[in-house]
């Protein structure tokens, strides 16, 4: 995520709920993705949870620019 990206959803996230999930849980999913990926060996177990926390990451991402996008689009916004 794009700096200015970040800095729009903290100075959002306490007015909308959604947002402020979707970024927490993204956070969470990160840094569990970086534990997994920083051990030197993984289990195929261990792989395979590795994979799903990706595409969970990725899927509160998209949610997260989908909600920064229609704050872009709306007219009451002077971004």
């Amino acid at each position: 995520m794009e700096p200015h990206d970040e800095e729009l959803v903290k100075s959002l996230a306490p007015g909308n709920e959604e947002l402020k999930l979707a970024y927490e849980t993204h956070r969470r999913l990160k840094s569990e993705v970086e534990e997994l990926s920083a051990r030197s060996h993984l289990s195929p177990e261990e792989e395979l949870h590795r994979k799903e926390l990706q595409k969970l990451k990725l899927a509160e991402k998209d949610k997260i620019m989908r909600i920064l996008a229609e704050h872009r689009r709306s007219p009451s916004v002077s971004a």
